[in-house]
């Protein structure tokens, strides 16, 4: 079959090719009712779909959002995607997502390659590494919006959580009821990214301001379950009241699979406390208790900044936007 075009949809619909296309794209300040309802009716019968590389070629615009996150694997990142989708599907924006798995090479890449598909914009949940990239897509024309890290640069808005005072006044409650005598943080190597770096200081100023010890225990960012138990369980020896907090959401599932054998001591002995997954943490035994980020509004928020930014809607006043974490307090923690 000969496929229909917007030509022949504004011949059937007895109006101007100019009008289906403020149509297509939401554009009805102008256009009657009868109008919108004959173009309706039109492309409905026809199952018409719009070209995307026709419409950009036809208005110099792509409507392309480039994103790119450290790791697609996780609920945060799930969550922050679908908040971006569903501010950006109002305003017929699509994106197009790209995994850095923490790498700079391949944000460098990703910036590279999006940029020559034509993208209008980027948001970005950046390693420590990304300052440099920043000026190539000033020089591109592009706009840039951060999420889940500021990277401490002025210029460029950014849309996080407080992810120290999250911490550190969750970790205050914990202490303030004395009811553990160690705490040991255990995660991937803070250097790498803003957000490690707050969570870690939030922990270690928590108990460093009480006066009270802790270990702090580095894994690979992707480690096996032996490497975790050869690291954490050597720590739980000697049979102290030990409260664990796992800064990282990836690594909450492993941790807790090796404290299995821990499960009986729960919460009295061993405390757990980790970062978001709040899915499957309501479905063990004890349910843990988790530091609940706030992705989805942040995903949502970062998406209105940036295509405001994009088509000059307004001016971006406040640059910095933090929002406040939940705990979701559950039976791995005595309190």
């Amino acid at each position: 079959m000969k496929k229909i075009t917007i030509n022949d949809i504004a011949k059937m619909a007895k109006t101007s090719k100019t009008t289906v296309s403020f149509y297509l794209n939401n554009k009805f300040d102008a256009m009657s009712e009868e109008t919108k309802n004959r173009i309706k009716k039109v492309i409905d019968e026809t199952n018409y779909s719009p070209s995307l590389v026709a419409r950009s070629l036809s208005m110099s615009k792509t409507n392309l959002i480039g994103v790119i996150i450290g790791d697609i694997t996780n609920v945060f990142s799930n969550q922050i995607v679908k908040g971006i989708e569903a501010y950006l599907n109002k305003y017929n924006y699509q994106i197009i997502i790209g995994n850095s798995n923490y790498e700079y090479e391949r944000e460098s890449k990703l910036i590279d390659k999006f940029i020559q598909i034509g993208v209008e914009g980027f948001i970005v949940q950046p390693t420590t590494n990304f300052l440099p990239l920043i000026e190539k897509i000033k020089r591109s024309g592009k706009q840039l919006a951060f999420i889940d890290s500021n990277l401490e640069n002025d210029e460029v808005v950014s849309i996080k959580s407080d992810n120290y005072n999250s911490v550190y006044k969750c970790m205050e409650t914990i202490v303030n009821k004395n009811k553990y005598d160690r705490y040991i943080m255990i995660g991937a190597s803070p250097a790498e990214l803003s957000t490690r770096r707050e969570r870690a200081k939030g922990f270690i100023d928590s108990l460093e301001i009480k006066n009270i010890p802790f270990h702090n225990i580095i894994v690979t960012n992707e480690p096996t379950i032996e490497e975790v138990k050869r690291k954490l369980l050597t720590k739980l020896l000697d049979n102290k009241k030990t409260l664990i907090f796992v800064p990282n959401c990836w690594l909450l599932p492993i941790v807790n699979q090796v404290l299995d054998i821990y499960r009986d001591k729960m919460p009295k002995s061993i405390g757990l406390v980790g970062f978001d997954n709040i899915e499957w943490c309501k479905f063990v035994c004890p349910k843990i208790t988790t530091i609940v980020q706030p992705a989805y509004e942040e995903g949502y928020l970062v998406a209105e900044y940036l295509v405001n930014m994009i088509e000059k809607k307004e001016e971006v006043l406040e640059k910095k936007v933090t929002l406040m974490c939940n705990v979701n307090w559950e039976k791995s923690v005595e309190l």
